[in-house]
């Protein structure tokens, strides 16, 4: 009686997810390497001959180029590597900048395919209701790999029948892809709906570890007449705070507000910087230092669970893991389908 009740809410939930299911899987076996991707793509764009010499600072570089830019700037990123390009983010595009010539590489003035796999990911393209359905697809995928153990649990079915043919190829195939991919898979589903439903889940991993946020900007008075510090200050002062990090992203300020300075710790496996030191625009001293590694602990939980769930937790064995795991959620939605569809009819 239990199995039947489980077997037809596995069915259910399975057939109304599965065009959702599908769509996170195929997006998110390509998200998985989303930098790699479009480093490969885009090669002219990202890589530069490090010349032994020290690269132009931020403020040289601007100046330089502000006629031959399609915007105003808004705040600049700077490569891990040596040989990694920097960038301007305008208000029009990004443009792609050779640090140490202070050649303009290109410029993209729209979303890439990539930006766009990882919204559709996200939000189907579709905002807060496209992310909504996302968000209760990947709690379903929880669901469907939790009642899919309990339904192959008395069959223990591995092997695939091809010469059986037909239906029993499709439940074997479901059930092997299952069972050899079920910790991912859980992982995978568990993880994204963490971060799906965020707004509830974030608070309660702070109240769970009793710790608070930092806070997400820290209030400056303007200097009428005071000089700005240009930005490669800033971004010294930070790296100095931070010994070990490395400076990716810094904003641009009119003084209203501080700078900004985005770090990366060689750990930090994400393209995204973990740590940041807010920087006094006038004075240039230290607002605010937010390392990685002794943050709050609720945002030490968050952090590690995005990481787990783009794979980047480990570096490229674990994207690959995480890309196979997605593909894998897509082939059980897509195999269930098929034996539904299969189904022995009643006459």
């Amino acid at each position: 009686m239990l199995r039947r009740a489980v077997f037809t809410l596995h069915m259910i939930a399975g057939l109304a997810a599965a065009m959702f299911v599908i769509v996170l899987g195929l997006t998110g076996s390509i998200m998985a390497f989303e930098e790699e991707i479009d480093h490969a793509t885009h090669p002219h764009l990202f890589r530069v001959e490090a010349t032994g010499h020290a690269p132009l600072a931020l403020s040289v570089i601007s100046q330089r180029l502000s006629a031959s830019l399609p915007g105003r700037i808004v705040g600049y990123g700077m490569g891990v590597t040596p040989n990694l390009s920097c960038y301007l983010a305008t208000t029009e595009g990004t443009v792609y900048v050779n640090q140490y010539t202070g050649e303009i590489l290109g410029i993209r003035d729209a979303p890439t395919w990539l930006n766009q796999v990882h919204q559709i990911h996200l939000r189907l393209l579709a905002g807060e209701t496209g992310k909504a359905i996302m968000s209760w697809a990947g709690l379903v995928l929880v669901l469907l790999t939790i009642t899919g153990l309990y339904l192959w649990w008395p069959v223990k079915r591995v092997s695939i029948a091809l010469a059986a043919g037909g239906r029993r190829v499709w439940f074997d195939t479901h059930n092997a892809i299952g069972v050899t991919s079920f910790v991912l898979l859980l992982v995978l589903a568990f993880t994204g709906t963490i971060i799906g439903f965020e707004r509830t889940t974030t608070p309660l991993l702070y109240r769970a570890t009793g710790s608070r946020p930092y806070p997400g900007n820290v209030p400056v008075a303007a200097v009428p007449g005071g000089r700005v510090i240009p930005p490669e200050e800033a971004v010294a002062v930070a790296a100095r705070t931070l010994p070990g990090a490395v400076p990716i992203t810094v904003n641009v300020t009119a003084g209203k507000a501080p700078y900004r300075v985005a770090l990366r710790y060689p750990e930090d496996l994400t393209p995204g910087g973990r740590s940041r030191v807010f920087v006094h625009p006038y004075s240039g001293a230290v607002l605010q230092a937010e390392s990685s590694r002794t943050t709050a602990a609720g945002t030490r939980l968050v952090n590690l669970n995005r990481a787990v769930h783009t794979g980047d937790v480990f570096g490229i064995p674990s994207k690959l893991l995480l890309s196979l795991a997605s593909l894998a959620a897509a082939a059980q939605a897509v195999t269930g389908v098929v034996m539904w569809w299969k189904r022995p009819r009643r006459a």
